[in-house]
């Protein structure tokens, strides 16, 4: 194999240049390029494609590799820290390290199989050459104040805070057939193939995080088509959820045109259409506040009333298809 590619597949995986004089490599590395080569042979993955997904699994692993190397210096300090230090503590890690890799390599084996079984099953019902582009709704979570918060903050205590707002996203994600693209310290990307279900995961987000120690969190959602690609997604609506995230208040839940539309005759949610807005990348986009519709409407009817006057108004928007489709800022 030319030494251009490999390097560049090196390269590709995270790793730095290995000067040419140094003993990096072993029998395993060749193993792995001749399993890329028969790949590629097998026309399972194209030449030109080789590059992007060993970025996409180098990526992947190296966060995965990041949090077990923090779990094993955790156990080097606990050890270290311990009144009576013993000699052999990197002998003790060097076991434990030999009991844990082969545990960990099986159990990520299994969570792998289980989420290409759980993904496989799209392959069927997807027409011909459009399995990369799907319809979705896709959202983002982020934390209110993240920023100036943080700096007052120790790193056990910030590392304490991301770690509870990434299992809350997951498990409320989860829950509901969602699924977690990414999360960038004080955000979450997630779709879902159900609108009515990005939604309640939008909703329930907020609710389930909110805490008088915690930063509130706000979201934005929107639906359309959806490129996915090496298990991310591009397109127009993933920015324009973005867009609507910045623009939503704490604790509130904005959505766009397509998914507000999703929810008519959806009798346990309101939607209402804000003030058109300008923001970076649309002109004159008009956000839909979403809500639970609340129990205790039906205690006065003078409110109870109103509000369904509101749905009325919002419903005859929200009849026409594209009577809300936001244009692009004039250059």
């Amino acid at each position: 194999m030319p030494a251009e590619r490999t390097q560049r597949l090196w390269r590709a995986l995270g790793f730095a240049d290995v000067p040419e004089d140094d003993p990096a490599f072993t029998d395993a590395d060749v193993t792995a390029l001749a399993r890329l080569s028969s790949l590629i042979d097998s026309g399972f993955v194209a030449p030109d494609a080789e590059a992007s997904i060993a970025r996409a699994m180098g990526q992947s692993l190296s966060r995965l590799a990041d949090w077990q190397t923090d779990m094993l210096a955790a156990l080097v300090a606990a050890a270290a820290e311990g009144e009576d230090p013993r000699p052999d503590v990197e002998a003790d890690v060097v076991r434990s390290t030999e009991q844990l890799l082969p545990l960990m390599r099986e159990l990520q084996d299994y969570v792998w199989r289980r989420h290409l079984a759980a993904n496989a099953g799209r392959l069927f019902l997807a027409e011909p050459g459009t399995v990369d582009r799907r319809e979705l709704a896709v959202g983002f979570a982020d934390l209110v104040g993240y920023t100036s918060r943080s700096r007052g903050m120790g790193g056990r205590e910030l590392g304490a805070m991301v770690e509870d707002f990434e299992g809350t996203a997951a498990d409320v994600i989860a829950r509901h057939r969602g699924r977690v693209v990414k999360t960038v310290g004080d955000g979450v990307l997630f779709t879902s193939e159900e609108p009515i279900a990005a939604v309640e995961i939008a909703l329930r987000l907020p609710e389930e995080w909110a805490a008088a120690d915690r930063p509130p969190l706000r979201v934005g959602a929107a639906f359309g088509t959806v490129l996915t690609r090496l298990g991310d997604v591009y397109s127009p609506v993933v920015n324009l959820a973005s867009r609507l995230t910045s623009l939503a208040r704490p604790s509130t839940v904005l959505v766009d045109h397509a998914l507000a539309r999703r929810l008519r005759g959806v009798r346990d949610y309101r939607v209402r259409p804000l003030s058109r807005v300008s923001v970076r990348g649309y002109d004159q986009l008009q956000p839909w506040l979403v809500r639970r519709r609340s129990a205790e409407e039906g205690a006065a009817p003078g409110v109870t009333a109103f509000e369904e006057l509101l749905d009325e108004i919002a419903d005859d928007v929200l009849r026409d298809p594209h009577g809300d489709r936001p244009g692009p800022t004039p250059p």
